[in-house]
């Protein structure tokens, strides 16, 4: 992929309306949200649950691409169309996790480092031979007392830097990810504090490795109030502080930022993404890049029952066509009740 199909591809993710579904949980990950639901983790369910989500009628309409796990963009579709193919048939793009998850970072306790950079442009060429147009690389940032540390930062910023610039010679378009947690009972001064350092440290370290920022996407948390304080922020002050820090933070040139969810409910991922976009006035497309945001109602009426899907499926595409709304400026908290779960 050159540059222009590079940029091309960036701009698409965050095509207007239109958000990012991450559907790339890991084997253990969705082991347990299938516990959840009383359904046994087989790469049989697993795979029919994803061919479920994607052969909802009418999601590219609000969904742009979605993220797969390495098992996921290698699996097929009831009849034999390999994901990747059924996705871009539905004008959505093939996207994929590319990181090894997170390890306990040395020398700093209660931190993590995320790892997989060995043999990562080796991946990268199988994953575009497979399909795939863009990828995902996700660092953990936990605040607690004392932490984060700059050496956390620092080396998370770094791995980040390193996986983007890799992906981009490799010819996929990479989401970077530096996710502030919000466990913990930190204020949202706290969080604004943490997420400007983060922010600040992986740009740096981008342009230290010669990332094109033109053909990434960036995909942060929100400046929010851990969940465990006491004072919790609302909608309108997360999305002023958020958009404060961002302006402090992000370089124009990156073409969309597609926000993750990181915990909040369906609805609170919504109202705070549509806030933002009701203030407009950035440089960036604002959208979303949501797992459970977009999956936990899908996957609870489906509970592992082919007589479910319909019903699934018309959850996955409520909550898309929410989003999508919410990343064009037009969410009302009303429309939920209005469009009920209608596909």
């Amino acid at each position: 992929m050159n540059t222009n199909e590079l940029a091309n591809v960036a701009r698409a993710m965050v095509a207007s309306g239109r958000g990012i579904l991450a559907a790339d949980e890991s084997t253990g990950t969705i082991e347990k949200r299938f516990k959840g639901i009383s359904v046994e983790c087989t790469e049989e369910n697993r795979r029919a649950y994803r061919d479920l989500l994607f052969t909802t009628k009418g999601l590219g309409e609000f969904i742009s691409g979605v993220i797969l796990y390495d098992e996921t963009l290698r699996q097929k579709s009831a009849d034999g169309t390999p994901f990747a193919a059924l996705l871009a048939k539905n004008n959505i793009l093939p996207g994929i996790k590319v990181d090894a998850g997170t390890k306990d970072l040395a020398f700093c306790p209660g931190e993590k480092i995320t790892e997989g950079l060995d043999g990562l442009a080796k991946r990268c060429a199988e994953y575009v031979k497979l399909g795939a147009k863009f990828a995902k690389w996700r660092a953990v940032i936990t605040i607690g007392e004392g932490i984060p540390s700059m050496a956390c930062i620092t080396a998370n910023a770094h791995a980040l830097a390193r996986y983007a610039a890799i992906c981009q010679a490799g010819g996929l378009v990479p989401i970077v990810e530096p996710e502030v947690l919000m466990d913990g009972d930190h204020t949202i001064d706290r969080c604004e504090e943490v997420t400007e350092r983060t922010l600040r440290a992986t740009f740096a370290a981008l342009a230290g490795q010669r990332v094109a920022l033109e053909h990434m996407v960036l995909k942060p948390s929100m400046v929010i109030s851990g969940k465990d304080c006491a004072k919790q922020a609302g909608v309108q002050e997360v999305a002023v502080r958020t958009l404060q820090t961002l302006k402090r933070t992000v370089p124009a040139a990156v073409p969309g930022i597609a926000f993750l969810s990181g915990g909040q409910s369906d609805e609170l991922a919504t109202a705070h993404l549509g806030a933002m976009n009701k203030i407009g006035g950035t440089p960036w497309v604002l959208t979303f890049s949501y797992g459970r945001a977009l999956q936990h109602a899908s996957l609870s009426a489906w509970k592992g029952s082919a007589a479910n899907v319909a019903k699934a499926q018309s959850a996955l595409h409520h909550r898309a066509r929410m989003n999508g709304l919410a990343s064009a400026g037009q969410y009302r908290p009303e429309l939920e009740k209005e469009f009920g779960t209608a596909a």
